[in-house]
């Protein structure tokens, strides 16, 4: 393939690795709106005992097994990183009823938990529930079939479902109650399994970057020295008869043959203003949820039994709606091993506001959220990828994690040309690269 010129718009997880793995093959440019690269990547710094500490407030943990591509990405660059402790735990209503999940002292952390039918019940349908899920991905139930409808069938107590499997899912997936029990119960089987999360035993070891997340994005940006446009929102993309017309506020518009929409599916789908039918539905299937996120050192938005502190920890209130959004406290003491004779925490739309002294940090973050709908993407996405010389990656193309947002770069790069340094076969994207490598070939014939 003859060298091209593209722009990448978005530099998170996708647009950095895609920028980075065709820096050496075409003549890359990278927009970001933002004046800060790395999308949901972004470290704070603390100062503490005369030293800086380095907290993450996004991205935060991967393991080898689910995160192959962003494992080997990591060991490629030398980015050091350090076993985790991922430990749950959930508080309700204030401390009326908690639990954690590192051993029989935290699961009854309240001794009437032993006597309890609700709880030994909830316990039972745990159980219970791996062993029909394992079952599920053997069979042949519609990818659509909710989650809800599942445990509906399955008589699942309301307990398991609003007191474990819920509050876990919500903090997964940084959404709402209410949208977990609309994911396809077979995709959510799938994630769970593969996770680790069908089995007591066997899970995988998880890893945190030393010095934060930061230091992978500084070390892609570092590489892409000269090619990286800030604080440049991209607000239209247009095809024309010879390339792609990228649109920045206030300058004219420069004309690449190649633009990879490396950004949320809502934000391409508003600034590909001559999107066909065809990828107005791919981009508007995936619907996001905002959250808000504070970094803090109030030990009010943790468990109130210090036993039952976890590194992740939900918080909830049954007086609530489901559609309430998930309210998360990440210990990251616990987390990031921080070592400091303070506790911080990050907290994920806090149920009541941290004393104002003990507030960082306060940022905003926009997750996927999955449905019956967003299951047609891998299809959709195949129809219209590269088509006239536009192409999409983003964590929205896959479970909504960096894994999944490295892996639409990859095969994104490889169709483009690139070979990838660490992982050059990966499996997911030779079912995909034919038709892409065809569109490819397509644009540079036009």
């Amino acid at each position: 393939m003859d060298k091209r010129t593209i722009a990448v718009i978005g530099s998170g997880i996708s647009g950095l690795a895609t920028a980075w793995l065709l820096r050496e093959h075409h003549s890359v440019t990278l927009f970001e709106a933002d004046t800060r690269l790395g999308g949901h990547s972004h470290t704070v710094t603390v100062d503490e005992d005369d030293r800086q500490v380095a907290i993450d407030t996004g991205f935060m943990v991967f393991n080898r097994p689910n995160y192959p591509l962003l494992y080997g990405l990591f060991e490629h660059l030398g980015i050091a990183s350090h076993p985790t402790d991922m430990s749950f735990s959930v508080s309700l209503d204030r401390g009326r009823l908690e639990y954690a999940g590192t051993g029989l002292r935290t699961l009854f952390a309240q001794p009437g938990h032993l006597v309890s039918p609700g709880f030994l019940g909830m316990l039972r349908d745990i159980v219970r529930f791996n062993r029909l899920a394992h079952a599920l991905l053997e069979s042949s139930v519609p990818v659509s079939r909710s989650l809800e409808a599942f445990l509906r069938q399955h008589r699942f107590g309301r307990r398991f479902r609003d007191h474990y499997l819920y509050p876990m899912a919500a903090a997964i997936w940084s959404c709402p109650r209410e949208r977990v029990g609309q994911f396809p119960a077979s995709s959510f089987a799938r994630f769970f399994a593969n996770h680790g999360l069908l089995d007591l035993r066997d899970r995988p070891t998880w890893r945190t970057p030393v010095g934060g997340a930061s230091v992978y994005v500084d070390r892609l940006a570092a590489d892409l020295a000269g090619r990286v446009r800030r604080g440049m929102p991209v607000q239209a993309v247009r095809r024309t008869a010879d390339g792609v017309l990228v649109q920045v506020a206030g300058r004219a518009p420069q004309r690449f043959d190649q633009v990879v929409l490396a950004c949320h599916a809502d934000q391409a789908r508003r600034i590909l203003i001559d999107a066909q039918p065809a990828e107005r539905a791919l981009l508007g299937c995936v619907a996001y949820q905002p959250n808000r996120v504070l970094l803090h050192r109030d030990a009010r938005l943790m468990p109130r039994r210090r036993s039952v502190w976890s590194s992740w920890n939900y918080l909830g209130q049954t007086d609530v709606t489901d559609e309430a959004a998930v309210s998360v406290t990440y210990w990251m003491n616990s987390l990031q091993r921080l070592g400091t004779p303070n506790d911080y925490f990050v907290s994920l739309n806090p149920l009541r506001e941290p004393h104002d002294a003990s507030v960082v940090a306060e940022l905003s973050y926009s997750h996927p959220v999955f449905d019956g709908a967003s299951m047609e993407l891998p299809q959709r996405l195949r129809a219209v990828q590269g088509r006239d010389g536009v192409w999409y990656c983003g964590a929205w193309t896959g479970y909504g994690f960096h894994e999944d947002g490295l892996r639409s770069a990859v095969q994104v790069a490889q169709a483009l040309g690139a070979t990838i340094p660490w992982l050059p076969q990966l499996q997911a994207s030779e079912r995909l690269l034919p038709r892409w490598r065809s569109a490819a070939q397509r644009s540079d014939a036009a």
